[in-house]
């Protein structure tokens, strides 16, 4: 703590004696350096979380379907994003084609969603277990940023897991649409992206609640 010091003035006789005050700031430099280096850990530690999301670029012309990619509706699943609440269905919904797909009601839980998607992702998510627990028990002898390189192999390279595509109605909440972008990193899946929902997909959404 700061000290003051008081330093006693000889006077005259019959005269109060006078005072300097001299205020010792030797801790509060001390402080100063603590702060600095308390600020400079936790400015370090405290990273911002950011969510990479890849998002098609606005010039490109969606009325041509010519060069549009060929998708396999076998491997399909839709995830639907409504009040709070998320449905999913596999195939096609063409109401041209009859029956539609069975719709299925779900929930953002471990045992919901979480669980659907690690059935049908449970190849390429077993690969990538097996990878990290290499890496984190000292098996593998290689860089955090090698790891990294690794996983994005293993996922341009698989051809069994389902390509998701996640749709919200306008009941759905931001939050909703994190939480479903968080259980696409958890259960590391490689192919998804977030489209539009039909008309068709929002009656099947009335019709399986």
């Amino acid at each position: 703590m700061a000290e003051i010091i008081q330093q006693d003035k000889g006077g005259k006789k019959g005269k109060p004696k006078k005072h300097s005050t001299h205020i010792d700031m030797t801790p509060m430099v001390d402080l100063a350096c603590l702060l600095i280096t308390f600020f400079m850990l936790t400015t370090a530690f405290s990273k911002p979380k950011v969510m990479e999301i890849i998002l098609p670029d606005k010039k490109q012309d969606t009325t041509d379907k010519s060069n549009a990619p060929l998708v396999d509706k076998k491997s399909t699943y839709h995830v639907l994003i409504s009040n709070d609440m998320v449905y999913w269905y596999n195939g096609l919904a063409d109401p041209a084609k009859l029956p539609l797909p069975t719709v299925y009601k779900t929930d953002f839980s471990k045992d919901g969603l979480r669980k659907v998607l690690l059935e049908k992702n449970a190849d390429l998510y077993t690969k990538i277990d097996e990878l990290n627990q290499k890496f984190i028990k000292g098996e593998l002898k290689i860089t955090q940023d090698s790891l990294k390189n690794s996983i994005k192999f293993l996922k341009r390279k698989d051809k069994l897991g389902p390509i998701v595509l996640i749709k919200a109605d306008k009941s759905a909440k931001y939050r909703n649409i994190v939480d479903v972008i968080d259980e696409m990193a958890i259960c590391n899946i490689a192919r998804y992206a977030i489209v539009d929902i039909t008309t068709i997909e929002l009656e099947m959404i009335k019709n399986a609640q």
